[in-house]
Formats: C-alpha cells, structure tokens, sequence
C-alpha cells in the first residue's frame, strides 16, 4: 500500500514538472524578445546638453500587422569648419536604454568631423510600438538608411555604419545588405544569440534552444557576405560578451579589415579605457575606406575598358 503511493506520488510529480517544463518552452519561445530587448522611454538628456547643434527626426515603418509606425533620431551634423563633405555615422546603440544613453559615444564620433544619424528602434525611447523583434529592428535599421540616401542625399560610400553590442549585429545585417556603404565599426558585439547562449547561462541548457530560439541575431553566418570595410573593437575585460567572439568575426570576415582589442575595458567604457588609441583606431578605419574605395573605383573603370 505505502508503496503504490509512493508510485503515485512520483508519478504525479512528474507529470507537474512536465507541464512546468514546457510551459517554460512555451514562454521562451513566444516572450524571448522581451528576454533580448530592455527599452526605456525616459529620455534623459538631449545633443543641446552636451553643446550639440541636432534636429528631430520623425520617421515612418510598418509593423508586422502592416500598421504605421513612427520611429524618432536625432541628425547631428558635422562641424562643418573641420571638414568639407564629412562622412555621417549610422549610429546603432545597443539592447537597454535608448539613443540618450549613447550621447557621449556620438559627441565623440562629432568631434572625429562626422555627422551622426541615430535612432531608437520601435518601443525605445520616443519611437512608437511595442517591444521589438528581430525583423522589426532590421527594418527600422533599413528605414533609418533610406532616410539617409534618399531624403538627406547621402552618397553610400560615405555612410559607415556603427553599432553596439546588439546594435553591431543590427549594423552588420544592414551592411550585408548594402554593399555600396563605406564600411562597419562593430563594438563589443557578439557572433550569435545562440553562442551567446551557451557562452552565458546554464540555466538555458536544459531547454530544446535549438527548436526555440528565433531571434537569432547570427552576425557569425552573414559575414561571409560582408564586402565593405569592417573595423571590431572589443574590451578584453567584456564580462558581458567575451573579446573571443569579435576575434571570430575578425578571422571569418574577407574584407579589408582592422581589429582593436582594448586591455582592461568591460562592455561599455572602451573609447575612455583606450583613449587616444581608440581615436586613431576610428581615423585609421575612415582612411582604409578611402583607400578601399579608390581601388573599387578604378577596378570599375578598368572594367568598362575596351579589350
């Protein structure tokens, strides 16, 4: 008798810790995005505290039910006293906060001589929606380009593309997808949200992650379409994601490319930590997309030469 409840008892607890265990897929695979993703909407500061000339800007995009949503930046232009036709960075910050977190980094691209575009994907900051997702922000990232090309005539090869921790693995899908730019600085970023995975918690271990995860932000597997330029910097003391994976980008990558590795700097103070190397690193980059695209340039003249 004390035995058959025994049975029971285990029987029945593991039928609970069944059901707990997929009810847990369950939410893993619909919720994972707000696992990825930590907006805010506070804005706490704006280009004018830090003496920057800015405008507003008001974007419009699609969600995925095909409603009108509008996305916020901010144009920072170029001192126009420094350089004549200044190159204008696609700024894209990272998964938590919003584009006034990310004033200083944008200061310090403004004092290099380049103008700066930077947005808040859907649910950040100013910009309407609701929690992103993958797509959503690869298309607010293409919005955010085409804003660029179309309405403020940017020429592509003068657009380097920039992007933070998550905002890298935005900035190289778009730089897959538009091979005409002038090249990719990619920040403490990561190969994949499936490494990153493995590489963080245990917890996800006993969980199917390969069925579930489909947010997968693969930088690792669009590389090898990558054809501009490619600078990775990466602090060697990142406790958030390990220096290893912008190494692996590096090696993967078939494109004229630089890598800095800053000893010392965790995922957010690289540019202090580095200093002076970090600004050279960043002038170094924009003069091998110089030299890139005058090679391109006479590779496509050579090519319509008669024969």
């Amino acid at each position: 008798m004390i035995n058959h409840f025994v049975v029971k008892a285990m029987v029945s607890g593991l039928g609970v810790g069944l059901i707990v265990y997929l009810t847990l897929c369950l939410v893993l695979a619909i919720w994972q995005h707000r696992l990825i993703f930590v907006p805010s909407r506070q804005m706490d500061y704006t280009p004018k505290d830090l003496g920057l000339n800015y405008e507003d800007v008001w974007l419009t995009v699609l969600n995925l039910e095909g409603k009108k949503e509008r996305l916020h930046g901010w144009w920072i232009p170029a001192n126009s006293s420094k350089i004549d036709n200044p190159k204008v960075i696609l700024y894209f910050h990272g998964n938590g906060g919003n584009i006034s977190y990310n004033l200083t980094p944008a200061q310090r691209f403004q004092s290099l001589g380049f103008s700066v575009f930077m947005i808040d994907y859907r649910g950040y900051g100013e910009s309407e929606g609701n929690f992103p997702t993958e797509a959503e922000v690869y298309r607010d990232s293409q919005t955010a380009w085409h804003y660029l090309v179309e309405q403020r005539k940017i020429k592509p090869q003068n657009i380097i593309i920039y992007g933070h921790s998550l905002g890298g693995a935005i900035a190289i899908d778009l730089a897959v997808r538009q091979p005409q730019a002038g090249g990719i600085i990619a920040e403490n970023t990561f190969t994949s949200l499936r490494q990153m995975v493995d590489y963080q918690s245990q917890f996800y271990q006993v969980f199917p992650i390969d069925l579930i995860l489909h947010q997968r932000f693969d930088s690792l597997g669009k590389l090898r379409l990558l054809q501009i330029p490619l600078l990775l910097i990466h602090g060697t003391s990142d406790r958030t994601v390990p220096s290893f994976m912008s190494q692996r980008l590096f090696n993967l990558a078939n494109v004229p490319k630089q890598l800095l590795l800053v000893p010392y700097a965790d995922h957010n103070n690289v540019a202090s930590v580095s200093g002076e190397n970090y600004l050279e690193a960043i002038q170094e980059f924009n003069h091998l997309i110089d030299d890139n695209l005058t090679q391109r340039n006479v590779k496509d003249k050579a090519h319509f030469l008669p024969r």
